[in-house]
């Protein structure tokens, strides 16, 4: 054996060792990569964007059962509600009824709990409702006037994302007349005669009104499923020189 030899065989014996050591390496960046992602996704959820699923009809046509929103948590917390927002809220008291549902195994569990963290799943929308904003502070919801309309603050409003029965034109089977509270919204359902909103909750402790404190958030986009994808309208041409009138 030649002394030529000896740093051949030296590198050959080491090359195991730099390809272990480069597994090694690359599986430490990947779990890195995956626990930053998920961090992130969970920080996004808790004060970004947060995902629900629509279990009713009471929005339609605007939103579907079963269709997938995307939901803008600074709405309301750095940025105010708007008339014709679409707000996903909290039970106010009384308007949801009570779910026996069993507790599903760990397992189960735990994978929608994984999906909710990137937002796939959205295990907490059967505790919410979703609704568009009509009245806001201080604003008088009427309806409904001599060509079937509702009016803010006297302002009649034209509704195009409506849907209403078959030979119906009234924007509301149940006429009405309220001041919306401090801190508080009046909201209701697109699908007018199918959709137990603030008119039909009057006799709850709330009287119908949907404290700004229990809103989630303003879903912005229809996630899933893609063919439906598209943005929400809060149709501010509608609501146009509400906010000019005298409350």
């Amino acid at each position: 054996m030649t002394t030529e030899d000896l740093p051949i065989r030296h590198e050959r014996s080491a090359a195991p060792k730099r390809k272990g050591r480069g597994i090694w390496l690359f599986i430490r960046d990947l779990v890195i990569i995956l626990v930053a992602a998920i961090v992130i996704s969970i920080l996004i959820k808790a004060f970004l964007i947060r995902s629900f699923y629509i279990p009713s009809g009471s929005m339609e046509d605007t939103l579907e059962i079963n269709d997938r929103i995307i939901v803008n948590e600074l709405v309301p917390k750095l940025t105010p509600i708007q008339h014709g927002d679409v707000v996903v809220f909290k039970d106010p008291g009384g308007w949801l009824n009570p779910r026996n549902e069993p507790e599903p195994n760990w397992f189960a569990g735990s994978i929608d709990w994984a999906l909710s963290v990137v937002g796939l799943s959205a295990p907490d929308s059967n505790d919410h409702l979703i609704k568009r904003v009509i009245g806001l502070p201080g604003d008088t919801v009427e309806c409904c006037n001599v060509f079937g309309q509702m009016s803010v603050n006297g302002v009649p409003l034209s509704e195009p994302y409506l849907k209403l029965p078959a030979g119906v034109s009234k924007a509301s089977g149940t006429d009405f007349k309220v001041t919306v509270p401090k801190d508080s919204l009046w909201v209701m359902g697109d699908n007018r005669y199918d959709s137990a909103d603030s008119r039909y909750n009057t006799n709850k402790p709330g009287k119908g009104f949907v404290p700004i404190e229990n809103v989630v958030g303003k879903a912005f986009v229809i996630s899933w499923p893609m063919s439906r994808w598209t943005w929400l309208d809060n149709y501010p041409t509608v609501f146009a020189g509400v906010e000019d009138k005298d409350n």
